[in-house]
């Protein structure tokens, strides 16, 4: 169990690193990102865990980088300005 939530903490952490890495224009704060990224891939993990109630490395792995990117999505920015209309 030890073994498995390290690799998913690291997993979360290198997805976010790169995520910040390659979107730094579009993040917030590179602590909240890379907290987002561990939590998410942690969350992952156990879900993956008490779902499939299996011991497979790989299949929890799947499972905390889905999540993580998923956090990770929700934290992006628009890329461009946002136009208003003025009759909106």
């Amino acid at each position: 169990m030890l073994l498995e939530a390290l690799s998913s903490a690291i997993l979360g952490l290198a997805l976010a690193w790169g995520a910040h890495h390659r979107l730094s224009h579009r993040l917030p704060r590179r602590a909240l990102v890379l907290a987002t990224g561990v939590a998410g891939a942690l969350f992952g993990a156990f879900v993956m865990n008490t779902a499939l109630d299996a011991g497979n490395l790989l299949t929890m792995l799947v499972g905390a980088a889905i999540v993580s990117i998923a956090s990770l999505s929700l934290l992006l920015r628009p890329a461009g300005r946002l136009h208003h209309s003025a009759t909106a």
